[in-house]
C-alpha cells in the first residue's frame, strides 16, 4: 500500500508555471505506475499525465501536451508535474494516483487507480 500527499499548488497568472509534487510513503513506491488527474468545479475528474514505474513511459492528455511534464524520482519517493504556459482552463484540484497494475489502454481512466492523494488546488488567473 502507498499513501500520497500532493503539494505545490497555488495561484498563478496565465502564462506562468508551477511544479506540483506528490510524496509517497511505502517501501514499494518504485514499483507503482503513477498518474496525475484534475477536477474542475462541476466537471468530472480528468486524466492529465501518466508515468510508468521506471519513468520510461509517459502519456499526456492532448490539452496539456507540450506544456506539462511528468517525472519521478524513485530515490525520493516523489512524482512531479511541471506545468508551464498555464491557462485559466487549467484551474482545478490536481490529484496524484497510483495503481497496482494499469493495463495498456486503461491508464487514462481514474477508476483503474488504487490510491489517491488529497489533492492540491491550482488556480490560473487571466
Amino acid at each position: 500500500q502507498v499513501q500520497l500527499v500532493e503539494s505545490g499548488g497555488g495561484l498563478v497568472q496565465a502564462g506562468g508555471s508551477l511544479r506540483l509534487s506528490c510524496a509517497a510513503s511505502g517501501r514499494t513506491f518504485s514499483s507503482y505506475p503513477l498518474g496525475w488527474f484534475r477536477q474542475a468545479p462541476g466537471k468530472n475528474r480528468e486524466f492529465v499525465a501518466y508515468i510508468s514505474w521506471s519513468g520510461g513511459i509517459t502519456y499526456y492528455a492532448d490539452s496539456v501536451k507540450g506544456r506539462f511534464t511528468i517525472s519521478r524520482d524513485n530515490a525520493k519517493n516523489t512524482v512531479y508535474l511541471q506545468m508551464n504556459s498555464l491557462k485559466p482552463e487549467d484551474t482545478a484540484v490536481y490529484y496524484c494516483a497510483a495503481g497496482e497494475y494499469l493495463a495498456p489502454g486503461r491508464r487514462r481512466y481514474a477508476d483503474q487507480y488504487d490510491y489517491w492523494g488529497q489533492g492540491t488546488q491550482v488556480t490560473v488567473s487571466s
